[in-house]
């Protein structure tokens, strides 16, 4: 068995080397890595998650509308839901973490859709792409917030503008919007922001922005007013209309103005309040803030006046009638109109010479010197009328009193009524006329004028003078027929004479060749042809006067001493 045991292989070990990773192992860890990476880098651009409330959906859909600012995509909306009570819509929006330095308290949202705003038509583009969400950050830091309250509207002004906000306090809105121009000097520099109600709600607080450099123009003292639609003055100056611009005519619109004399003056502060007037004209009428009460007891017609009309002196407007009221005078037992004015010694240039001496003082002087008030017709077409201080030189003597803070002015009567007064005193003596007596002497001046007419001499003398226009008649009848044979002959009698005259100088010719110029028959037929030759004219001119006067052969010539 040794042998057999001997004669058995034994296995030899051999060594070998460490066993290497296969390589397919390496794909799952790349992907592994990979999708890390994506996480990582999804992740780390990702933004803030937020939510904005809007009252409407506005066709928003979730994975495909997107947030847009300057019209780079920093969001995507991720749902869209209604709120537990059903009256808004929740958009949720996964911003990008460009967007972080964007989104802050002060940052508004809003649908960007078609739209017309503002006076221009905007978002057409979302009728093939949709709408999407805009934004519009604060230039100024704000705290983080993740949860807003869209807006209906864009904002009127969507990128930082140089210039001022001011504030106007109006009484009412009027026909103003959102986004309406502001204009100087007809220029728009602005727009007007929004609003709100003030306190109390008695009056409305304007939100106006102005752009630079044109803020620099908006002083203390300036003015604003309403300058909306069209503007319609029907005045002592004709009809008046005026537009500021077809913007406002469509938005509304809202002017000011700064007073010369205060072209140089400090700059208004943004933020500074300013009061809203209804018109240029009103504006214009608190500009001047000194204002003299007078008092005018009219007793005469006055009709046309009112609150608002204008007070002039030499057809300048320098103040406006404050009330027209009737009182009963028990001193004089009449009634009479006091009519209670102002006067803005202002619109007078360099009044301040005699302003330390007193309103009274002043208005004592010019009394003496005839000024007196009158109530004229400014316009004859609409029946408006005005006061007119005129200076009458030869006006009576008046005095001015002070009466409950008023100045009583003496008054005059108009033109008008100084025309009516006239037609009624004619009126009065044409009715004071004896039209009865007058009528019966016209009858009686007519009946002997028609017995005149109708006499037996006057149609006598008529048929005496029918007779003597008819025998003149006859008698001219007769003279052209005599005369008209005799005027036939005279052309060939004249005739036969030139004929002779053309014989006598051949006559003349012959004889002259034959005798010589200096001969006396040469002589004697020079004068037989002068002779000839004045007996041509005479006979001429006796054809002449038979053409123009065929009367001559019967009457002669006149003062001819020829028998007639």
């Amino acid at each position: 068995m040794s042998d057999m045991s001997s004669q058995i292989p034994s296995a030899a070990v051999q060594k070998k080397g460490r066993k290497r990773v296969s390589l397919i192992w390496g794909i799952p860890v790349i992907t592994v890595l990979i999708g890390g990476w994506l996480v990582w880098d999804t992740y780390s651009k990702r933004g803030p998650l937020i939510s904005i409330t809007f009252d409407q959906g506005m066709g928003l859909t979730a994975g495909q509308s997107v947030v847009k600012h300057r019209d780079v995509t920093l969001g995507t909306v991720t749902s869209v839901k209604l709120t537990p009570d059903m009256n808004h819509v929740v958009v949720k929006i996964q911003m990008t973490r460009d967007a972080t330095p964007l989104i802050s308290d002060k940052t508004k949202f809003w649908i960007v859709r078609p739209r017309f705003f503002a006076g221009s038509l905007s978002g057409l583009g979302t009728l093939l792409s949709g709408p999407f969400i805009d934004l519009l950050p604060s230039p100024d830091a704000g705290k983080p917030q993740t949860t807003f309250v869209g807006l209906e509207d864009p904002p009127v002004l969507q990128s930082v503008v140089p210039g001022r906000n001011f504030v106007l306090q109006a009484d009412h809105i009027g026909s103003v919007s959102l986004g309406a121009p502001i204009f100087y000097r007809d220029l728009q520099v602005g727009q007007i922001l929004g609003w709100d109600i003030g306190d109390m709600a008695k009056s409305v607080t304007i939100h106006a922005f102005v752009r630079a450099p044109y803020d620099a123009y908006v002083h203390a003292d300036s003015r604003f007013w309403n300058a909306s639609g069209l503007a319609v003055k029907l005045g002592a100056d004709g009809v008046q209309v005026k537009i500021q611009s077809l913007d406002a005519l469509l938005l509304g619109g809202i002017a000011f103005s700064t007073s010369d004399d205060d072209a140089t003056g400090t700059e208004a502060k943004s933020g500074t309040s300013f009061p809203l007037y209804d018109s240029q004209d009103a504006a214009d009428q608190a500009s001047y803030d000194r204002r003299v009460p007078f008092v005018a007891y009219f007793l005469g017609s006055v009709a046309g006046l009112g609150p608002g009309s204008p007070v002039t002196f030499q057809g300048l407007r320098i103040g406006e009638v404050k009330s027209v009221d009737m009182e009963y005078d028990g001193a004089t037992n009449t009634v009479r109109a006091p009519v209670r004015f102002e006067v803005q010694p202002q619109r007078i240039k360099n009044i301040n010479t005699v302003a330390a001496r007193g309103p009274l003082a002043n208005v004592q002087q010019l009394v003496a010197s005839g000024l007196r008030a009158q109530i004229q017709k400014s316009n004859f077409l609409t029946g408006q009328s005005e006061i007119s201080l005129v200076i009458l030189p030869n006006a009576p003597k008046a005095s001015v009193t002070f009466q409950n803070n008023e100045i009583v002015f003496p008054t005059s009567s108009g033109a008008f009524d100084s025309i009516t007064t006239s037609v009624t005193t004619l009126l009065a003596k044409i009715n004071n006329m004896p039209f009865d007596q007058m009528s019966a002497s016209l009858t009686s001046a007519l009946a002997g004028l028609s017995n005149l007419t109708n006499g037996q001499q006057t149609k006598q003398a008529v048929a005496s003078l029918a007779g003597t226009l008819a025998a003149s008649q006859d008698l001219v009848k007769n003279l052209n027929a005599e005369a008209g044979p005799a005027l036939k002959s005279l052309p060939a009698l004249a005739k036969q004479l030139k004929a002779a005259s053309g014989n006598l100088n051949l006559l003349l010719v012959s004889a002259n060749s034959a005798y010589g110029g200096d001969s006396h028959f040469s002589r004697q037929l020079e004068q037989l042809m002068t002779q000839l030759n004045d007996m041509a004219q005479s006979f001429r001119a006796l054809s002449d006067l038979l053409t123009s006067h065929p009367e001559a052969l019967i009457r002669g010539r006149a003062n001819s001493g020829v028998e007639q």
